[in-house]
């Protein structure tokens, strides 16, 4: 049996957003072979309590938390100033984390030291001078370059979005720099679909990145069913402070919900998930819009909506939303950029449109069609099979396998 340390942007317990599904069906799959000693940032809202999470820790041999530094307006402005490294390499820089690696790499040896992220990719060097026998894999959840790149375009148009068009274009940049330069410091490059591996060598000439998609528990969508959660005609769901799916609520809420109840005014719509951006509060005086902050679980609300959105308008990497609804046998309609990174067929596992009247037409004719509504949400569950973590995980073991012969 090999040793793989794996550090984490936040406690992949309870398994709830796009980051804690991957990496808690990372430590689920790998869970005995190798042993996994966990290394990870605790949020505000989360808890390292052993009653709490004792379901990740019956998966790892040890688990160590720091909690998420806090970081003011002023000290992001400081250093946007004052480095030339993306704001994302400072989000996460915390001595006290710093302190539980060192202590870690000296006292014990790890045959892998997985690094989840770009907000960690700074610790590459540490790794390296602490465990020079360690393989260091960079697990790239994003294409970040390419995400910031996109959301400059997205904002640039809207002499509003300005400041915030400014911000990107510098950190497009600077990211660019930064996500090549782990890229080849690191042993291996992982990431989540094609389209972002094809972005990732753009980047790094010749680098060959291992594409190992992002995962769920097919099953447990399935284990709700219908009628005992809130019901819903439409749901989005996500991490709400979270750019891409504020500018994906916000455009649907602009320019595709007036055509919906213009013509089913009695139409319902829940935006699903924690920390709700300040630019959603306007969304809550909407007749029919529910804003619910965090929930315990996101598999009632699947389990009761009739038709899953996906307004993306930026974005990077795949979205785990995606999957989970497939695995809800949910009826969908998706931007193309909502559904990038998955090999779909528009019309048969979901509904793609990009345009405000093509988006919410799909919306209507699905909310008027139960038939319909089966027929995509069943082709949608056989799509959602090929990435039960049960099919995904195993090609982690054979990148490891690669790299420690």
């Amino acid at each position: 049996m090999f040793h793989i340390l794996l550090l984490t942007p936040q406690l992949p317990f309870p398994p709830q957003q796009g980051t804690s599904l991957r990496n808690y069906h990372i430590v689920r799959g790998l869970a005995g072979r190798p042993a996994v000693t966990l290394l990870s940032f605790r949020e505000a809202e989360q808890t390292d309590d052993p009653a709490v999470i004792a379901p990740l820790l019956e998966l790892c041999a040890a688990i160590h938390t720091v909690p998420v530094p806090p970081r003011s307006l002023g000290q992001r402005l400081a250093r946007l100033l004052a480095s030339r490294r993306p704001d994302m390499a400072h989000r996460l820089q915390s001595p006290a984390f710093d302190l539980a690696l060192r202590e870690l790499l000296l006292a014990h040896s790890f045959d892998i030291v997985q690094v989840e992220g770009i907000e960690l990719a700074r610790l590459i060097p540490l790794i390296r001078q602490l465990s020079p026998a360690s393989k260091i894999v960079f697990d790239d959840h994003n294409a970040e370059t390419e995400l910031q790149r996109r959301a400059f375009w997205t904002d640039l148009p809207n002499p509003r979005r300005w400041p915030a068009a400014a911000y990107s274009w510098i950190q497009t940049g600077r990211l660019a720099r930064f996500e090549r330069w782990a890229c080849r410091a690191a042993d291996a490059v992982v990431a989540v679909s094609q389209a972002d591996a094809a972005a990732l060598q753009a980047l790094v000439t010749g680098r060959p990145v291992t594409v190992i998609p992002n995962c769920i528990d097919v099953a447990e969508y399935r284990a709700a069913p219908a009628g005992v959660g809130p019901a819903f005609d439409l749901v989005f769901s996500g991490k709400m402070d979270y750019r891409p799916n504020v500018d994906a609520v916000l455009w649907f809420a602009g320019e595709v919900w007036p055509r919906i109840v213009r013509e089913r005014p009695e139409t319902t719509w829940a935006i699903v998930g924690q920390k709700p951006h300040p630019r959603l509060d306007r969304l809550r005086q909407l007749a029919g819009v529910t804003v619910t902050g965090r929930v315990a679980q996101v598999i009632p609300y699947l389990a009761g909506v009739k038709v899953y959105v996906m307004p993306f308008r930026l974005g990077s990497g795949t979205r785990l939303k995606l999957i989970e609804a497939m695995a809800a046998g949910k009826a969908i309609v998706s931007t193309t950029i909502g559904a990038e990174g998955f090999p779909v067929t528009a019309g048969q596992e979901l509904l793609l449109a990009d345009e405000p009247a093509d988006f919410a037409t799909a919306i209507l004719r699905l909310l008027s069609d139960p038939a319909e509504r089966i027929r995509l949400g069943s082709a949608a569950l056989t799509f959602a099979q090929q990435y039960d973590w049960r099919q995904v995980i195993p090609r982690f073991e054979e990148l490891y396998g690669r790299l420690l012969e």
